[in-house]
Parts: C-alpha cells; sequence; structure tokens
C-alpha cells in the first residue's frame, strides 16, 4: 500500500490431497482468503511456490494459467458475481462459452443438480441469496473441475441456508471426488469438512 509493505501469508507451508474437503478459518485479516487467492492461481506470491499436479503453478505463463483455472478450477465467492443481465442458465455457461465449448445441455444438468431445474430462465434479481449462490456452485462446476475454491460461500446468506449451501458443496464433490477449498469464518461449519485449519497473523495456528 503505497510505500508500506504489509505481510499477509507468514511461511505457510501446506499439502492437500486430492478429493479433501479443507476448511481455512480465522479472523477478519488473517489472510485466509489471501492464501485461498494464491492456490488458486489469482493471486501470485512474491515468494514461495504453489504446486498442483506436481507443476509449479506460478511458473506457467499467464495463458496457460488462465486456461487451468478456466478447466481444472471452480469458483464460488461469497458475492455470487452473477451476471444480472444474464439468466441463472447463461450465467452457468459462461465458463464453457469462455472455454470455447458451449453446453446447454451440461448447464441445465448443473442447475438441475444443485435444486434449481425449475428456474433456469430466472434473472439473478429474481432468486433469493440461497437460490443465487446454488447458481454460483452450478457455474463452477460446468466445466467438470478438479478443484473448488469458495470465499466465505455463506457470508451473505442466514445460517440454516448457509448450512445447506456447505452440505450442498460437500455432497457434490464427495459423489464425484473433486477437492473442496473454503474460506468461513464460522467454525461450526467448517468442522464438517475433513480437515479445519485456522490462519492466524498469515501462518497456519
Amino acid at each position: 500500500m503505497g510505500k508500506r509493505t504489509i505481510e499477509v501469508l507468514r511461511g505457510i507451508t501446506l499439502e492437500i490431497a486430492a478429493g479433501e474437503s479443507v476448511f481455512l478459518c480465522g479472523a477478519s485479516g488473517a489472510g485466509k482468503s489471501t492464501l485461498l487467492y494464491t492456490l488458486a492461481g489469482l493471486e501470485r506470491p512474491e515468494s514461495g511456490e504453489v504446486f498442483y499436479e506436481k507443476q509449479s503453478l506460478y511458473a506457467q505463463g499467464e495463458d496457460a494459467l488462465a486456461k487451468l483455472r478456466n478447466t481444472a478450477f471452480g469458483f464460488v465467492f461469497q458475492a455470487y458475481h452473477l451476471l444480472p443481465e444474464l439468466t441463472a442458465l447463461e450465467n452457468v455457461m459462461l465458463p464453457a462459452m469462455i472455454g470455447g465449448k458451449p453446453d446447454r445441455a451440461a448447464a441445465e444438468a448443473s442447475l438441475v443438480r444443485v435444486g434449481l431445474g425449475d428456474r433456469l430462465q430466472h434473472l439473478p434479481g429474481e432468486l433469493s441469496g440461497g437460490e443465487q449462490q446454488r447458481a454460483a456452485i452450478a457455474r463452477a462446476l460446468i466445466n467438470n473441475p478438479r478443484v473448488i475454491f469458495a470465499d466465505e460461500p455463506t457470508g451473505n446468506l442466514d445460517s440454516k441456508t448457509g448450512g445447506t449451501i456447505v452440505e450442498l458443496l460437500l455432497e457434490l464433490v464427495k459423489s464425484e471426488g473433486k477437492t473442496l477449498i473454503v474460506v468461513t469464518h464460522d467454525t461450526q461449519l467448517a468442522k464438517r469438512g475433513d480437515r479445519m485449519m485456522e490462519i492466524h497473523d498469515g501462518r497456519i495456528a
């Protein structure tokens, strides 16, 4: 920030197995979202390395990294990031369209899997918060990624709806053997995963 350097992550070393559900917890500003973005190829670290399937993530060129994010990774965010002028179906199709392989049938199937089979043509503004997050999960799954990254996916939802969303994520990734990495401030939700790690001042507590 200007001339001031803020050290967010302070020498974190961790290994996440394929098919594992890992929840990153900690107070606001602890570095959990920065760690998630670094693991996901969205935030290049100033030092250290991230390896994905034995390949250094950031040693690749930007085009290769962008392709990896589109095909191997899926993303779910707190704010949903659905385009308001597109229907639920069109929003879910976007990653496949970016990848050059638009697939309406796959998008429809993905929405059915998250319980939105009757909401395909609804705009985001016509969906509840929980329904918008379900659409975002369907979008994250459209390209059949191997890893799902979720940053506070329940942050804008009430506790009951949030719990349902976490259960849906866990169920989907478990049934298909995907890896799930979730940032959350809710330790009760985090206990539902295979492993919970607490981040404190940029380190794993």
